[in-house]
């Protein structure tokens, strides 16, 4: 938190949290807790019920970016299980559909045995992707499991899927969110789940087990079924949401990235206003240094704690633009003859892209972006790739779609979809591009 002048670290007892009370609070020493921009404090004693957020104090002025209010107590970015309400679809007490929510204080040890479990590696162009809503595939009752609408549910019907001829599992958005944040303007749930407070922490109210044991037993949950389908043969691809968050535009909750440092976590215009290029109100500020190498933690934490097989990327062109502020010495290490680069303009060397296509970890993985925004950029068959990324073929998507209801026209680029789209991904020198059809 760059622009916090104290901070405290909250600690809350699940019966404390559910009363909105902070259990105990400690007062980080600017001097002592903080390096860089950094906070940080080491804890003694028995941690093992307690759940934990932070205060940041500093300024609060919407019109210049910045939300650090010392009442407020955030997650904190790098939790691993967000702990709010409990059962799906129900309001805390006094119907309050946003109750305070707090981070699971991590083990420093793990009692989950993966029993060998080691990465199935299929080559791209040998997968058959079931895109599954986690929840839909088995909350109605004809699902006949035991635990409908969890992940240990949909464990009962993997071998079903593999009967299919089912490879690969694209799980939709997995992350913490809010199902219930239109509640108070409207009627309506968010089912879909594009809407994250969290990248690192699994849906809890995905799981049977739900927040007991301070989230652990969700985390387990979600490990048991990556290591049930791999035994099945079946990899498992995150739908992850780097674009944007569910803290809004400026009417938004102040819920975790908002209140630690909005300036870094968001792009945002000279006045304080978000920029909109995911039509959610705000824009992950992907190409920040700071904002890049958490995405980059954040996937490799998925791929090497959780064992996914990897990731297709919601509105991945958010990725490729600008972060605010723009600063070549600071990205690049060193200026840019005639830069002439603003705020989310599109860039053909994206530092975000570049980090993970040459990480170790990351660079091993299934990497599928969408390749486009809401704010006009579309990058289908030109988005910087490194020779690891596939891409959603969006234009296959649509050709198809009106060739099979009969619209007239559409007969030889339906043919070209059919032939691997050559003129999307086909190049002079012969070589093509992978691509996910």
């Amino acid at each position: 938190s760059g622009g916090a002048t104290a901070a405290a670290l909250c600690l809350f007892t699940p019966e404390d949290l559910k009363a909105d009370r902070v259990t105990e609070e400690v007062s980080l020493d600017p001097l002592m807790n903080r390096t860089g921009n950094v906070w940080h404090v080491f804890i003694e004693g028995e941690l093992h019920d307690m759940l934990y957020g932070y205060r940041f104090d500093g300024t609060f002025a919407p019109h210049c970016g910045h939300y650090l209010d010392i009442s407020n107590v955030v997650v904190d970015p790098y939790a691993k299980a967000v702990i709010s309400r409990g059962e799906y679809g129900v309001p805390a007490r006094g119907n309050n559909c946003w109750p305070q929510m707090a981070g699971m204080i991590p083990l420093p040890y793990s009692t989950f045995d993966w029993e060998g479990d080691l990465p199935l590696r299929y080559p791209q162009k040998d997968l058959v992707i079931y895109e599954m809503h986690l929840r839909g595939f088995t909350k109605h009752d004809s699902s006949n499991v035991e635990h409908p609408g969890t992940f240990i549910g949909a464990v009962s019907k993997l071998d079903y899927l593999k009967e299919l001829g089912v490879n690969c599992i694209e799980l939709m958005p997995c992350h913490e969110f809010n199902e219930l944040e239109y509640s108070t303007s409207s009627s309506k749930m968010n089912f879909w789940g594009y809407s994250t407070i969290n990248f690192f922490s699994p849906m809890t109210r995905y799981t049977s087990g739900g927040i007991k044991n301070c989230g652990r037993d969700a985390i387990n949950e979600f490990k048991t079924f990556v290591r049930e389908a791999h035994k099945r043969g079946i990899e498992v691809i995150l739908d992850v949401v780097f674009n944007h968050t569910a803290e809004g535009n400026e009417n938004g909750p102040i819920l975790s990235f908002r209140g630690v440092d909005n300036t870094t976590y968001y792009m945002l215009a000279p006045k304080g206003e978000f920029y909109n290029y995911s039509g959610c109100g705000n824009t992950f500020n992907c190409n920040h240094p700071v904002v890049r190498q958490f995405i980059v933690d954040c996937l490799r934490y998925w791929v090497m704690e959780m064992h996914v097989d990897g990731f297709r990327f919601d509105l991945a062109s958010i990725m490729t633009r600008g972060s605010s502020l723009w600063d070549p010495v600071n990205v690049y290490g060193a200026p840019i003859e005639g830069d002439m680069i603003t705020t989310g303009t599109p860039l053909v060397t994206p530092p975000l892209i570049d980090m993970i296509s040459n990480d170790p970890i990351l660079g091993g993985v299934k990497l599928i972006a969408e390749a486009w925004d809401a704010g006009g950029l579309y990058q289908v068959g030109q988005f910087p790739h490194w020779n690891v990324w596939s891409e959603w073929n969006g234009k296959y998507r649509d050709i198809v779609r009106q060739f099979i209801k009969g619209t007239d026209g559409f007969a030889g680029g339906f043919a070209e979809c059919l032939c691997g789209s050559p003129h999307l991904y086909q190049v002079s020198c012969g070589n093509t591009w992978k691509w996910v059809e």
